[in-house]
């Protein structure tokens, strides 16, 4: 079997969707994954493609926001995907815009928002409000997504803390793009949902917010209006909502919300 992995957006040296396909002879599963999935999405995709013997090629998108690889932005360019997984409030805006199989749509997983620094730096205490204030008033500089999670942060609990105007907010246009920032050094904290901070290499966990302020992020998948597979793509979303699904979406960091799980 062939697994076409993850890409953050269009480089030079992969491949588009349409263009794996070609090259292996059969139509593939095309699925678009945001972040915050991802980690468990890795872990299970070889199992799935093993036991259905299907192909599955996977590219990658921000569940929210205003970039051009947006997973809303890559669907409206006609760019081939069967199932998407994204945030919850993502794919509200895919069903409000009539891209999804209606009825389609399940929820994986939740996720709670944690701080990341640079591997081997002290690691802030953010376990309370107040010190979660302070760990970001003495940053220099604050990584956030821009997709779902980063747009609440700056949104709404920046401002409902009092610190919007205090904190330098750098704008990542994807959670492994403020990973890679923590990670160089460029910037000295990110928030963003714990399981696209551990598995990021350079990066250390610092612990998750306070229950005060946390932002528990759901996560679901759903088949595109249009697909040519449905049955291979609901296939898909029954394994990843499977009882045996479960252990490798705990160890991602996230916790399994399928009632199978």
């Amino acid at each position: 079997m062939v697994l076409s992995w993850l890409r953050e957006g269009p480089r030079p040296a992969e491949k588009p969707l349409d263009e794996q396909r070609m090259a292996n002879g059969a139509a593939p599963l095309n699925v678009m994954i945001s972040g915050g999935f991802s980690g468990a999405y890795k872990t299970l995709l070889p199992e799935f493609e093993r036991t259905s013997g299907l192909t599955v090629a996977t590219g990658s998108g921000a569940s929210q926001g205003k970039g051009p690889q947006t997973i809303a932005a890559q669907l409206a360019r006609g760019i081939a995907a069967d199932a998407v997984i994204l945030s919850r409030e993502g794919l509200g805006e895919l069903i409000a815009a009539n891209r999804i199989v209606a009825g389609t749509d399940k929820d994986l997983a939740q996720v709670p928002l944690g701080a990341g620094v640079r591997a081997g730096s002290p690691r802030p205490d953010v376990s309370t409000v107040e010190a979660f204030k302070q760990t970001l008033l003495k940053a220099g500089t604050v990584a956030v997504p821009e997709s779902t999670s980063g747009i609440w942060l700056m949104e709404d609990l920046f401002p409902r803390l009092g610190i919007a105007d205090k904190i330098r907010v750098r704008p990542a246009p994807r959670g492994t793009d403020a990973t890679r920032m923590v990670a160089a050094g460029e910037v000295d904290v990110t928030v963003q949902p714990v399981s696209e901070i551990l598995p990021a290499p350079g990066v250390d966990f610092a612990g998750s917010l306070a229950p005060e302020i946390q932002f528990v992020q759901p996560f679901s998948a759903a088949i595109v209006a249009g697909s040519k597979q449905i049955e291979d793509a609901r296939r898909l979303i029954e394994f990843l909502t499977s009882a045996p699904a479960a252990a490798a979406i705990r160890a991602s960091g996230m916790e399994p919300l399928a009632a199978s799980a």
